[in-house]
């Protein structure tokens, strides 16, 4: 992605679920970063970053200011361990949301918290890479990242290293 298209996304989802308000955005995602190990990386899905619902095309909010939510996804840095409902056990969480209040008892008061930022329903998941790597190439469907993975991985590590010394 372009930077000038993630400088668009970034004016779309807080122009759209933050009403243009910049600094509640960057509390939000501070509100990640306390919880996100450096290994770890946090994605934004869905309306928020498109501006319309995937399933039927309506507009975020179309049914009233507040009423689309936002989908959060934590990928990598073990944060998959802290889930008790998975989809794919051990790989891809069910989100912690009004539907599954009890999908992460540890992550409820960041619910909360986010939730009031954001002044709508805040849906919280954790995933492998693995898993993310096949929602966006197999199947296209758009993302933000609001926090990127501060540590390399090994594999990503030894390319570097190998670059290095070429």
């Amino acid at each position: 992605m372009s930077e000038a298209v993630g400088e668009a996304t970034r004016d779309r989802i807080i122009r759209l679920a933050f009403g243009g308000d910049e600094e509640r955005f960057e509390r939000f995602v501070g509100e990640l970063r306390a919880v996100t190990p450096p290994e770890g990386e946090v994605i934004l899905r869905g309306s928020a970053v498109t501006g319309s619902r995937w399933a039927d095309g309506a507009p975020f909010d179309a049914d009233g200011h507040g009423t689309s939510d936002l989908d959060v996804t934590f990928i990598g840095g073990d944060l998959a361990q802290h889930w008790e409902s998975f989809y794919i056990p051990v790989l891809h969480t069910v989100p912690l949301s009004d539907e599954h209040p009890d999908a992460c008892p540890r992550f409820v008061p960041l619910r909360r918290t986010l939730c009031e930022l954001a002044g709508r329903p805040v849906n919280l998941q954790a995933t492998t890479s693995f898993v993310q790597f096949a929602r966006d190439v197999l199947f296209d469907q758009p993302y933000y990242t609001l926090i990127e993975k501060q540590v390399k991985d090994d594999d990503e590590a030894r390319e570097v290293a190998g670059d290095a010394a070429s």
